[in-house]
């Protein structure tokens, strides 16, 4: 059986692609009574080799409000919880491997479920992603990680 998380994005992914956007990944976490669902868009470029015209306020606006209404009707969280709807930013956090991919030879940072070679974080240059593995340079040394032993994982920013 799919995750909660799983069973929303499958939800919610064609509300965000009727809207001219690309869901890039969602957060749902619970706290007690309470849930946040943590919705992450991106616009789609108009065309192959475009510009990337990034999320505007606006489009969060419209994508808050036709995914606030089909859960009402479809009613897939039984508790309270807050919607929020966000660009994924400069620092955009990594869901899928194809995202994983998107970014061959750019940093992450990540943090592991449990720890690898006595570690749990790690900075480091996506050097490949195969299979079921990303393969990270961290200082000068590859490492690599299952994606299913990835918590967390960002893109960090260059100025």
């Amino acid at each position: 059986m799919a995750s909660k998380q799983e069973q929303l994005a499958v939800l919610i992914a064609p509300i965000v692609s009727s809207l001219g956007c690309e869901l890039w990944g969602l957060e749902y976490l619970t706290q007690g009574r309470y849930s946040t669902l943590r919705i992450y868009v991106d616009r789609l470029a108009e065309e192959p080799g475009g510009e990337d015209p990034g999320v505007t306020l606006e489009d969060c606006e419209r994508v808050s409000r036709q995914v606030s209404s089909v859960l009402d009707v479809e009613d897939p969280i039984s508790n309270r919880y807050t919607l929020e709807v966000s660009s994924p930013g400069m620092d955009r956090p990594l869901f899928t491997l194809e995202q994983y991919a998107r970014y061959l030879g750019e940093v992450i940072a990540l943090k592991t479920r449990s720890p690898i070679a006595g570690r749990r974080k790690f900075k480091g240059t996506i050097q490949s992603v195969e299979n079921d593995s990303v393969t990270l340079i961290v200082d000068g040394e590859p490492h690599s990680l299952l994606f299913g032993s990835i918590e967390k994982a960002n893109l960090v920013p260059r100025f």
